[in-house]
């Protein structure tokens, strides 16, 4: 796991546009994972787009240090992260 917040930024600028699940904890032993694509990242936060298959709204974005805090996980379809 990178260890700051540029190291996340950079690594996640080389998965652009690839598919990926999202693991986030929502509260006490609650675990939401969504599929979709890595959209775009800015300085403080990433936006996935979501297939609406499986989700009522397009968009969700995070930010670096929920990763950083692993309040979330990120699983790339191509490699393992």
């Amino acid at each position: 796991m990178p260890t700051s917040i540029t190291t996340i930024k950079q690594k996640l600028d080389s998965h652009l546009g690839d598919s990926l699940t999202v693991v986030a904890r929502a509260g006490r032993k609650k675990v939401t994972k969504r599929r979709g694509v890595l959209k775009e990242t800015f300085p403080a936060v990433f936006v996935v787009d979501l297939d609406q298959d499986q989700n009522n709204f397009e968009h969700v974005s995070y930010s670096y240090t929920d990763l950083l805090t692993k309040n979330i996980t990120l699983k790339f379809d191509d490699s393992a992260e």
